[in-house]
């Protein structure tokens, strides 16, 4: 007996039902990026290794998915690595390409390889899957779909009020009130780690400050113990662990702590002036918060940073994120090219919204209804209809099968389809149709006109 296929650990396969929500999200998203003046773009799969290695920091790297050499791939490999199994050393011999990680890095390679074809500045939404070596958990996922909005060749700051007000206006329209955006600068914590003498350690205290809320106060100061932090530096930034009041009241206290930081200062004016612009204008059903813990781990951010959280009561990571990156196109050579982009995570919005109970019926709804097949003569005077009611756009089918009509009705009944059309021989003959609402039994004879007006 064949050995039952699987699938690869962190990846899924998708019912018709769970394309469905996934769809109904992807089109909610969409609409919104072109609503607010997005433009579309995709890019391959797959990059040249040079494209993303050394973009994602030493954590994210190790998440790469290496795609190896065609053919013989280990005939050309240093035979000395080969013998070590020096394997780090010797992926850049046998592999040359990589699975995209996210789409912010493929978007500045093709920002830098088509500029002279962009009007600037550029606002594209793309929507494409991405792949991460990660350990699979609830919420994380091997391959998964990114849907990112970002902007480049501009500085200004309204870029990441507009942002802001883009994430309210989708998870307004999903349904997802109460969701809580994020929101810290780069410059501000570049500014915490100068003023407590370990600017040398930047990213190091960055990573392991961004992972407060999975590791505690005591796992992030063990972190930064081993990374070289010392304890008097650590002693320093005691008050980040606890940083509460509202968001003005925040910045004043991030201005007295950096005071003395020119970098930190450009951070917390940045900082001032998209929240107090936010709040002026206002937002539908999410709620601004910052959170000097904030860092997420990459590299290439220079600015605001956004995370979104799930609406309290739903255990979920982050759903959303982002930032400015003001150097991003400059590692592939395109220098002073400031970008602000968002993501969100649309497997983990898709739980959110499951676990909630915020996706409307009509998205998972099948055909309107089922002819049942009496036979060839019966189902070529069905396909008429079928093919008259599909140009008013109803969603209808014939069952393809001259099959015992209980078997037909159990397959609609299991498809979730809410009416049968009987076209039997007398139908025929007096151009009617037997329509039977599955649901409550109740069957009533119809002329093509009505039958049109009650499946619509």
């Amino acid at each position: 007996m064949a050995q039952k296929p699987s699938i690869p650990k962190g990846t899924r396969d998708f019912s018709p039902a769970e394309v469905a929500k996934r769809n109904y999200i992807f089109s909610t998203i969409k609409t919104n990026f072109e609503k607010f003046g997005f433009q579309p773009i995709e890019t391959p799969s797959f990059e040249n290794s040079e494209t993303l290695m050394g973009k994602y920091g030493e954590e994210g790297d190790r998440l790469i998915f290496k795609i190896l050499n065609s053919g013989d791939y280990l005939a050309k490999a240093d035979a000395t690595l080969l013998e070590n199994r020096d394997s780090l050393k010797l992926t850049s011999h046998i592999s040359e390409k990589a699975l995209r990680y996210d789409l912010t890095v493929p978007f500045a390679r093709y920002v830098v390889q088509h500029q002279n074809e962009i009007e600037f500045p550029f606002k594209r939404y793309q929507i494409q899957p991405v792949w991460r070596a990660d350990r699979p958990q609830k919420g994380r996922f091997r391959e998964f779909y990114q849907c990112d909005a970002d902007v480049v060749g501009s500085n200004s700051l309204w870029q990441e009020v507009e942002l802001v007000q883009l994430y309210d206006s989708v998870f307004t329209q999903l349904g997802l009130g109460g969701v809580t955006i994020k929101i810290n600068n780069r410059k501000i914590l570049s500014g915490i780690a100068e003023v407590i003498g370990a600017s040398d350690k930047l990213i190091d205290f960055t990573v392991a400050l961004d992972k407060l809320d999975k590791i505690g106060e005591d796992g992030v100061k063990k972190e930064m113990l081993e990374k070289g932090i010392s304890e008097t530096a650590i002693e320093k930034v005691q008050p980040l662990f606890n940083f509460t009041g509202t968001i003005n009241e925040k910045i004043e206290k991030l201005a007295q702590l950096l005071a003395n930081s020119e970098e930190g200062m450009k951070g917390v004016n940045e900082l001032q002036f998209i929240c107090d612009n936010v709040t002026i204008l206002g937002l539908q059903t999410a709620f601004l918060d910052l959170d000097v813990t904030l860092a997420r781990g990459l590299n290439y951010y220079t600015g605001a940073i956004f995370e979104v959280a799930a609406p309290k009561g739903v255990a979920m990571g982050s759903i959303g994120g982002g930032g400015r990156y003001d150097d991003l196109t400059g590692i592939f050579g395109l220098k002073n090219m400031s970008g602000v982009g968002i993501s969100f995570g649309l497997d983990r919005i898709a739980l959110v919204m499951e676990e909630v109970g915020l996706f409307p019926e009509t998205v998972t709804a099948t055909s309107k209804a089922l002819f049942l097949n009496f036979g060839d003569k019966e189902a070529l005077y069905a396909m008429q209809a079928i093919g008259k009611l599909r140009q008013k756009g109803i969603k209808v089918e014939l069952y393809p099968d001259k099959a015992k009509i209980d078997k037909q009705f159990k397959h609609a009944d299991r498809r979730g389809i809410p009416f049968a059309v009987i076209v039997g021989e007398s139908e025929m003959q007096r151009e009617e149709f037997g329509l039977k609402n599955l649901a409550t039994g109740e069957q009533q004879k119809v002329d093509f006109a009505a039958l049109i007006k009650l499946l619509q």
